[in-house]
């Protein structure tokens, strides 16, 4: 009795580990084919067009173009090479102009005015420091007995006091693209002295990936929220 007990134990403990194991590989594999199936459904109709003419000039092709892997094979080559060029591009002037020139017929459309802005400043501020203040801090959240990671995109003032007050986005795990907005004054906000890809790393990791340091009830020094990212 005692041994099968024990041994039903055992392959409890191997099935919660297995599953342990499983969980990132089946998270990756989740993300991956979301990224390429946005990237098929993309391409496809322009693939499929292309291929239904070159059928017409290339009878002997037909075998291989009108099968759907195929085709999706090359919508997501087609869709990958089309963001490199778009990133070539906008590094160059003609590059800059033209999406300068994008941008203004974006902002003539009422709705799509307001999604594609707010989704621009959003990605520009990702990539910005915001007004001086260090951008990864620990903030009291959801209660003042806890802390959580945030991410300062922006600095206010406050009309009547004139307190500086810091716009803070708190990622969920392991999604970081929803969350919470804060309102913080800068008093409450701990520097973390992390970087960005350390926080995101420690965020969609559920905390498994992280700096072995971290300054929780205080800062390590006042000025380090007036600091830029490492």
């Amino acid at each position: 009795m005692k041994k099968k007990s024990s041994v039903l134990i055992s392959m409890q403990r191997y099935f919660f580990t297995g599953i342990l194991t499983a969980i990132p590989l089946f998270v990756t594999w989740v993300m991956v084919d979301f990224l390429l199936d946005l990237m098929r459904s993309f391409g496809e109709p322009v693939v499929r067009w292309l291929f239904n003419h070159l059928v017409a000039y290339i009878p002997g092709l037909s075998t291989w173009l009108i099968k759907p892997w195929f085709q999706a094979s090359v919508a997501i080559v087609l869709v990958v090479s089309t963001l490199i060029l778009t990133g070539w591009l906008a590094t160059r002037y003609i590059g800059r102009r033209f999406l300068v020139f994008f941008d203004s017929i974006m902002n003539l459309v009422p709705l799509v005015r307001s999604i594609y802005g707010s989704v621009k400043k959003l990605l520009d501020v990702i990539q910005t420091r915001p007004d001086g203040v260090q951008r990864v801090v620990l903030i009291d959240f959801p209660s003042r007995d806890m802390k959580t990671v945030g991410i300062v995109t922006r600095t206010l003032v406050d009309e009547d006091s004139g307190r500086i007050l810091a716009a803070v986005y708190v990622p969920t795990t392991p999604n970081p693209t929803s969350g919470y907005l804060e309102i913080v004054p800068l008093e409450n906000i701990t520097s973390t002295n992390w970087s960005f890809d350390e926080a995101m790393s420690f965020i969609m990791s559920g905390g498994a990936v992280a700096p072995s340091r971290m300054n929780y009830d205080k800062s390590a020094d006042l000025k380090d929220l007036f600091k830029d990212d490492e």
